[in-house]
């Protein structure tokens, strides 16, 4: 496959006006960014969260039972407060 030059970028951008419309390009174009900036943010929390949960010392055996770990909350986006919810992490109740 070769490289691509003006005239067959042309003929391509041509096609996909075609197919979509022109008014349907840029609400496609934003929700492709504001889908980027979400993927952005999601690997950077986790990122962040990796490195944050990553104990420098083993956790004792004893310990382990009295901590009670702070809920996570999950955004959808950066900077969207109103969709952000706590998370209730799964326990084991059952008894032995």
């Amino acid at each position: 496959m070769g490289r691509l030059g003006p005239t067959e970028i042309i003929l391509i951008l041509v096609v996909i006006i075609l197919l979509f419309g022109a008014k349907k390009l840029p609400d496609m174009a934003r929700s492709l960014g504001k889908s980027a900036r979400i993927l952005k943010s999601e690997a950077k929390a986790m990122k962040s969260d990796d490195q944050q949960s990553a104990p420098a010392d083993p956790p004792h055996a004893g310990t382990q039972d009295q901590q009670q770990p702070a809920p996570r909350t999950i955004q959808a986006a950066p900077g969207d407060v109103t969709s952000s919810r706590p998370v209730t992490e799964p326990t084991d109740t059952t008894k032995r």
